[in-house]
Parts: C-alpha cells; sequence; structure tokens
C-alpha cells in the first residue's frame, strides 16, 4: 500500500510497505492529497477511493473516540 504523507516542492512523500519514497507529482493525479491511497498501474499512479475514503473514515471513528474520552 502507498500513502501519500505530504508534499515538499515538486515531490510527494510517500509511505510503502518498504519505507518511505518520493513521487515528483507530475506522476500523480491532478487532484492527489495528503492521506490518498494510491496505486500503480500500467498507467501511471491513480488513488484508491475506495480505500482512501475506509481509512479516513476509520481515522475519523478513532478521533470521535478519543474526544469522547477525554
Amino acid at each position: 500500500m502507498m500513502i501519500i504523507d505530504r508534499f515538499e516542492q515538486d515531490f510527494a512523500v510517500v509511505e510503502t510497505d518498504d519505507g518511505i519514497i518520493d513521487v515528483s507529482v507530475v506522476y500523480l493525479p491532478e487532484n492527489a492529497r495528503e492521506g490518498d491511497v494510491i496505486v500503480l498501474t500500467e498507467n501511471g499512479y491513480v488513488i484508491d477511493v475506495e480505500e482512501t475514503t475506509r481509512r479516513r473514515e476509520e481515522i475519523k471513528n478513532l478521533m470521535k473516540r478519543l474526544i469522547k474520552n477525554d
């Protein structure tokens, strides 16, 4: 799995199962943003919308539980 951690100048810092890599933004979809799960296909990088949405919902629910327990 590859997740965009942040953008630095013309590169995205991407977390992978094997570590961290830099990917030039020219290879990413124009609407790519931090937290997106991306997949490398034969046509280039694409956003895995389903997995990105699932992970964002999971994080949102975890944050709600943390705030509720304060």
